[in-house]
């Protein structure tokens, strides 16, 4: 099982930081209404990040290897 997001480590000072564009904001936002939170947590962000990651740098599909 994967380390919960707020048990790792903070990433370095170098690294890229990824801003959430308003598209992937208000996808957030649908996510956390969808699942019966007023605001997005956490998790949503997080998930809204690696969507919008992968949308700007298509690679290889998860579903195939």
């Amino acid at each position: 099982m994967p380390t919960p997001p707020w048990k790792q480590n903070k990433p370095a000072e170098g690294e890229s930081k990824t801003k959430l564009t308003p598209e992937s904001i208000e996808w957030a936002r649908e996510r956390a209404r969808l699942a019966g939170r007023r605001y997005p947590n956490l998790v949503d962000n997080m998930a809204a990040t690696q969507r919008q990651r992968e949308a700007e740098h298509p690679g290889p599909s998860r579903d195939h290897p």
